[in-house]
C-alpha cells in the first residue's frame, strides 16, 4: 500500500532506549524478574550477533516458540534487526494444527522451549526445511540466559536491516476460527503503522506500564517506551487466567494500561467485585477478539480509576486496529440497541482507515467496480483499507483472491464479517458472513439473534447455527450454554427461551433450543464461539429424532 512508513520495529526499540536506559522494560510477574531498557537492548544484540553467527540472515524463516518471558521479547527484536520472518503460531492451536502450519511455512530456524524442539526431531517431515534448531532451555543446546552474558558484539557488528515497502517482518496465524489457520504476513511497515495508531489514537507511551493478555503486545508497549508486566498466566488459555494473580500483579507494578479478551476481564472484574478490590492505577483497558458485552463493561469500570477508559477495538489478525469505540458510548448509548437485537457498535473507524459496507457476496470480488455499497442500516458484508491491512496471506493464492478486492493500485480487504452503519457514522458487528443461517425466506445474523436469548438470566452465552432442513436451505437452532451458578431448572429455562425467541421478530422462527455443557472456543481469545463445530454437534443431537423444542 502506498504512503506506508517503513521503519523497523526493533529500531523504535533502540530510539526509546536510549532516553531511557535506566526504566524498567519488562517485568515477569512469575518470577520476579524484570530488566531495564538498556539490558533489553543489551540483550537485543547479543542475541543477533550470536544468532547472526550462526547462519541467521535476512529473509530466513525462524519459527519462534518460546514462552512469554523477557526472552521472547528480546529474541523478537534481534530476528527484526537481522531481518528474519519471524513465524508465530499459538501453540494451543494442537499438535496437528501446528504441523500443518510448520509445513506450509518452511522454516529454516527453530527457535523453541526443549518441548519444540524435541516436536522438531520426531517429526521431520513437516520440519524438512529446518537447517538448525535452538532450544531456549537448559535440556540440551545452548542455554539463551547464557548467551546474554557471553555474547558481546563487537563495534559495528552486523548493521541493522533497512526494510523496503515490502520486507516481510512476520507471519502471524489466525485463530482458525472459521476455518484451518491462515498464515498472515505482516511487512515491517505494518507494524510501525500499527504502532503508531496504538500511540496516537490510545494514547499509549513513556510512563504507562502495560499487562497484555496477549504476548505479542508487549512489543508495542516496550517500542513504545512503555514497562510491560509480563503477567502469571497461560496466555493459550486466557479463560482460565487466575484471577487472583493477574490482579495482584495490576496492583503490585502500577499497571496504568491493559489489553485482553472478554473473557479475561470477565474472570478479573467478577473477581474484585467479589472481593471489593479497586485497582485506581488502571486507567486504560483494551478488550478485543469478540463482541463485548455491556455489562461486562460496567463490570470493568467498577474496578479501575474512576476516570478511567474502557477501549473495545475492532479488527482481526488481517487488520488490527480499524475501529474502536470508548466504553461509556456503549453503555449510555448503544448497548440499549445492543440487548434488542440491534448488534454490537464496534465504533468510528480510526484516523487513516476505510470501512465500506457492501452487498454480500460468497465468492470472489475481483475489483471494486463490482461491489455494490449499502445505505445505512442496511447488513452487508464488511470491508476495509488503510495501513494496518495486512497485503495478503502466505502462499495461499486462493485466500488471497477470496479476501482481496482491487481498487486502481491499491486494494480492500473483506474482514469476513456482517453489519451495518448507523446514522451517526458508527459501525455495527451482526457476525460472520459464513455463520448466517440462510432460510428460504431471509437471512438470521447471529450476533442479533443471539442478543434476545442472552438476556435470560439462566444462560451464558448463545450461540446461533444452522442445520440442514432437507429443502436446500437451513432450519435455526438456539444453542445455549447456562450460567454455571443457574438455580432454575434446565428444563424451565428451555421453556422460558422458547417462548423468549416467539415473542421476538428476530427469533420467531427458531422452533429449537439445544442445551450444550460447554462452548468450543478459539484458542487465542477464549472468547469466539466455534460456530461450525456447534452446528455439527446439533446436527448429530437431532439425527433421527423428530425435531423438539428443547434438549
Amino acid at each position: 500500500m502506498t504512503g506506508r512508513p517503513v521503519t523497523n520495529i526493533a529500531q523504535a526499540l533502540e530510539d526509546t532506549a536510549a532516553g531511557h536506559k535506566d526504566r524498567t522494560a519488562i517485568i515477569e510477574a512469575a518470577s520476579g524478574r524484570s530488566c531495564t531498557f538498556g539490558e533489553l537492548t543489551g540483550y537485543v544484540r547479543s542475541y543477533r550477533s550470536y544468532l547472526q553467527r550462526q547462519g541467521v540472515v535476512p529473509g530466513d524463516r525462524v519459527v519462534l516458540m518460546v514462552k512469554p518471558s523477557i526472552d521472547f521479547i528480546a529474541l523478537t527484536f534481534a530476528l527484526f534487526r537481522i531481518g528474519a520472518t519471524i513465524i508465530l503460531i499459538d501453540p494451543g492451536m494442537g499438535y496437528k494444527n501446528l504441523l500443518s502450519c510448520i509445513e506450509k511455512v518452511r522454516p529454516v530456524y527453530v527457535i523453541g522451549i526443549p518441548a519444540v524442539v524435541v516436536l522438531s526431531y520426531l517429526f521431520r517431515r513437516k520440519f524438512n526445511h529446518v537447517k538448525k534448531r535452538f532450544c531456549c532451555g537448559s535440556f540440551f543446546g545452548i542455554p539463551f540466559a547464557d548467551i546474554r552474558k557471553r555474547i558481546r558484539p563487537e563495534p559495528g557488528e552486523f548493521a541493522p536491516f533497512e526494510p523496503d515497502a515490502r520486507s516481510l517482518a512476520a507471519i502471524i496465524f489466525t485463530t482458525g476460527s472459521t476455518g484451518p489457520p491462515k498464515g498472515v504476513r505482516f511487512e515491517h511497515s505494518i507494524f510501525a503503522a500499527q504502532l503508531e495508531k496504538i500511540k496516537s489514537y490510545y494514547m499509549i507511551g513513556p510512563g504507562d506500564i502495560d499487562q497484555p493478555g496477549f504476548p505479542l503486545f508487549a512489543l508495542f508497549s516496550t517500542a513504545l517506551g512503555a514497562c510491560a508486566v509480563i503477567p502469571d498466566m497461560d496466555p493459550t488459555k486466557p479463560a482460565r487466567v487466575n484471577p487472583e494473580k493477574f490482579v495482584k500483579s495490576l496492583i503490585e507494578y502500577g499497571v496504568t494500561y491493559s489489553f485482553g479478551s472478554p473473557a479475561i476481564w470477565n474472570a478479573v472484574s467478577r473477581y474484585c467485585l467479589e472481593k471489593d478490590i479497586q485497582c485506581p492505577r488502571l486507567k486504560k483497558v483494551l478488550m478485543a477478539g469478540a463482541p463485548v458485552s455491556g455489562r461486562l463493561i460496567e463490570d470493568v469500570y467498577e474496578m479501575i480509576a474512576e476516570d478511567g477508559e474502557i477501549h473495545t477495538p475492532y479488527g482481526a489478525t488481517e487488520s488490527l486496529p480499524i475501529v474502536s469505540i470508548e466504553g461509556r458510548e456503549i453503555t449510555g448509548s448503544t448497548w440499549p440497541l445492543t440487548i434488542q437485537g440491534r448488534g454490537t457498535c464496534v465504533g468510528r473507524p480510526l484516523p487513516g482507515i476505510s470501512v465500506k459496507v457492501i452487498e454480500s457476496v460468497d465468492g470472489a470480488i475481483t475489483v471494486m467496480t463490482e461491489v455494490v455499497e449499502l445505505p445505512e442500516f442496511e447488513i452487508g458484508e464488511i470491508i476495509v483499507k488503510g495501513d494496518v491491512v495486512t497485503h495478503g496471506y502466505d502462499s495461499s493464492d486462493e485466500h488471497d483472491r477470496l479476501s482481496k478486492i482491487r481498487d486502481t493500485s491499491d486494494f480492500w480487504h473483506r474482514m469476513g464479517d456482517v453489519g451495518y452503519f448507523d446514522g451517526a457514522g458508527r459501525l455495527w458487528f451482526c457476525g460472520r458472513k459464513a455463520h448466517r443461517v440462510v432460510l428460504r425466506d431471509g437471512v438470521m445474523y447471529t450476533v442479533c439473534c443471539e442478543a434476545i436469548t442472552n438476556n435470560h438470566p439462566g444462560v451464558f452465552r448463545s450461540a446461533l447455527v444452522g442445520v440442514p432442513g432437507g429443502d436446500g436451505y437451513q432450519r435455526p437452532v438456539m444453542v445455549v450454554e447456562l450460567n454455571p451458578d443457574a438455580v432454575t431448572d434446565r428444563e424451565i429455562i428451555c421453556s422460558e427461551l422458547t417462548q423468549l425467541c416467539r415473542e421476538h421478530e428476530l427469533t420467531a422462527r427458531i422452533e429449537t433450543i439445544l442445551v450444550h455443557h460447554s462452548f468450543p472456543v478459539d484458542i487465542r481469545h477464549n472468547a469466539k464461539i466455534f460456530r461450525e463445530k456447534l452446528a455439527v454437534w446439533a446436527e448429530r443431537q437431532l439425527a433421527g429424532t423428530r425435531w423438539k423444542r428443547c434438549w
